[in-house]
């Protein structure tokens, strides 16, 4: 299979056929019905109505006092314990596809009060559910821990084993753990603590308003976040300097309103963490997953001790554009004119199938099977959520949300959520509720190793020289989104939530003096930092996870090492590969990456990814002075 890769590359890189009979490109978005049902995806496969979805949301409410009601019986014996996690559990599963049928309804139409009002609902419903089961962990850990092992080890072993790894991890994180009445109060806490991002959401999806600007034939269009990326990365200087300045004023003038949402985060964020006794909010939030804060502190410091080849990057940026000046506007856009034409959503597609085919027939099969059985909602249309995500809950096939425009980063997009879901797909399937999730720290590996694999599959055997310096363009922009700018991302959040926690300014105007300051570290002298630019720490959407976003740059080391082991070993690494997808939370985030073949303890993943940029930029200077 390996050996078709480049035979296939010819086929669909030509981009000759016809473009697919729905897809837009500028102008005004269409109306969520004008949307053809095969490009939606399908939750009737949650629950076939609304109707079906309130009987739910009974069923649910009904069953939380009954929860409840086991509150002081999980020491008595072995089978009480078992009885509170078994019916935990079995409201959770329920409670989980109430909770992302009526969020994904919502994402469809944001405007539409209907699922909005479903949405808050299911939130509701689950906070209550938390603060009915507050009491389960305080339990665990009052049960004499020699008393504990005897029901997880002994006779009754068998019948814990779902759960033994998630109680070992209780008895980790005992000093964390509160009395049942401030576990009951911190659930309780979980409506007002959800307000910061809820209001930053409907505020930057639904309430704002962004201009119209000019595009490269002259056509005024419509501006969003989803058209964004498409205009910041035009060929025409204008063009891009409009998307620029347009989109940053738009933020500017909710200076204060997106300040107020952000600092509600950042307290919210300290609330908890001092709550559980952590010295801070990066401990309190790598300690869930069992990351060491080593882990954390050796990204940041290893990227900011490796800044030359980026700012490398940027001279050779400036010189291949032949712009007097190298402005924040200027760094998206591609080194070279795309050799590709808009790319249809049916040969995004194929490119996916041809470029993944080395993870192997299982794999490829469920791949294939949910590119066309409903999971994934394709294209934008009006008031639909931005960007990209992959969701679902256990009991449900994966979901996928798009906002497909026919560019060429809309196949990377595809491969990444798909990726994600593929993850999901497995990890569901082999593991039982407990632990088939999977850490922040693990969600983007899979990801990110599909990008590496479509990337590896696009650049094998190209010899046209415009578009191998094209795509080695997307995988220097790759590494640098994800490595670089994550892990500014990553030392920002840091220094916040310090300053936040020493009780110094997190004002707007300051997050917009800091955010300039490490811009002009990153990006190095040969840059511009536009005024503008200070407004970008507003638009980040994933602060409102605190320190979810260094897993990005982690992920891609650790993305690199795994493809670069597929492609190379074959079955070895693939089935590695696949017992790492399949395994979900079943042991340590770290021990799972090292299993599959890539030590993250380290920073040599790091390094060898700064290297695998270097070694890029070599062969794309050279290709540029031919």
């Amino acid at each position: 299979m390996i050996g078709s890769r480049t035979c296939f590359f010819a086929a669909c890189l030509l981009f000759v056929q016809a473009a697919s009979s729905f897809a837009f490109a500028g102008g005004e978005l269409p109306e969520r019905s004008d949307v053809p049902d095969e490009f939606k995806w399908r939750l009737s496969d949650i629950y076939a109505s609304d109707a079906d979805w309130e009987r739910e949301y009974e069923t649910v409410r009904a069953e939380i006092p009954k929860l409840s009601a086991l509150r002081g019986t999980l020491g008595k014996s072995a089978s009480d314990l078992l009885a509170c996690l078994r019916k935990n559990d079995e409201i959770a599963v329920l409670l989980g596809k109430l909770y992302v049928y009526a969020n994904m309804k919502s994402h469809e139409d944001t405007a539409n009060a209907t699922y909005q009002a479903m949405a808050n609902r299911a939130g509701t419903l689950a906070v209550a559910f938390s603060a009915a089961a507050s009491f389960v962990t305080p339990e665990i850990i009052a049960i004499p821990e020699k008393k504990l092992r005897i029901f997880l080890y002994g006779s009754t072993a068998e019948d814990f084993a779902d759960h033994r790894f998630n109680i070992e991890e209780i008895l980790r994180t005992k000093a964390h753990v509160l009395s049942v009445a401030e576990e009951t109060i911190l659930a309780r806490a979980g409506d007002m603590a959800g307000v910061p991002e809820n209001a930053f959401s409907m505020l930057t999806n639904a309430d704002m308003k962004f201009p119209s600007i000019r595009d490269e034939k002259g056509k005024k269009v419509e501006l969003t976040e989803e058209r964004y990326i498409k205009y910041i990365s035009s060929r025409n200087r204008e063009v891009r300097k409009a998307a620029f300045e347009a989109l940053y004023a738009t933020y500017g003038k909710n200076l204060n309103t997106l300040g107020a949402t952000f600092n509600g985060m950042l307290k919210t964020s300290r609330f908890y963490a001092d709550a559980r006794r952590y010295e801070s909010d990066l401990a309190a939030a790598l300690d869930g997953p069992n990351i060491p804060l080593s882990v954390y502190a050796n990204l940041v410091d290893t990227i900011e001790s490796n800044l030359k080849p980026l700012h490398r990057y940027m001279a050779l940026r400036k010189k291949a554009l032949g712009v007097g000046k190298l402005h924040m506007y200027d760094v998206y856009v591609p080194l070279v004119k795309s050799p590709y034409r808009e790319v249809s959503w049916e040969e995004a597609k194929k490119i996916a199938l041809s470029a993944l085919r080395p993870l192997g027939d299982d794999y490829m099969k469920q791949f294939e099977r949910g590119l066309e059985s409903g999971w994934i909602d394709v294209y934008p249309n009006r008031g639909k959520r931005g960007g990209a995500y992959s969701w679902g809950s256990y009991g449900t096939h994966p979901y996928i949300l798009l906002n497909f425009n026919g560019e060429f980063n809309d196949i990377m997009t595809l491969v990444h959520e798909m990726g994600h879901s593929m993850h999901s797909y497995y990890s569901r399937k082999n593991q039982p509720y407990p632990t088939s999730d999977y850490t922040m720290f693990c969600a983007e590996v899979a990801s990110t190793t599909n990008e590496e694999l479509t990337l590896n599959y696009l650049l094998d055997g190209e010899t046209d020289r415009k578009k191998r310096i094209y795509l080695l363009n997307q995988r220097l922009e790759r590494i640098r989104s994800t490595i670089y700018r994550q892990t500014m991302f990553a030392s920002f959040e840091r220094a916040v939530h310090e300053r936040n926690r020493r009780g110094e300014d997190t004002t707007a105007e300051e997050l917009g003096r800091m955010w300039k300051a490490l811009n002009a570290k990153y990006f190095g002298p040969g840059v511009v930092i536009d005024d503008g630019i200070a407004m970008e720490w507003a638009r980040i959407p994933h602060f409102y996870t605190p320190f979810y976003v260094y897993v990005y740059a982690t992920s891609y080391s650790a993305a690199a090492s795994l493809a670069k082991g597929i492609l190379a070993e074959g079955t070895p690494a693939v089935e590695r590969y696949i017992r790492y997808l399949s395994s979900g939370s079943s042991k340590n985030s770290i021990e799972l990456l090292r299993e599959a073949g890539v030590d993250m303890s380290t920073p040599k993943p790091i390094l060898d990814a700064i290297g695998l940029f270097d070694e890029t930029l070599d062969e794309m200077e050279r290709l540029l002075e031919e």
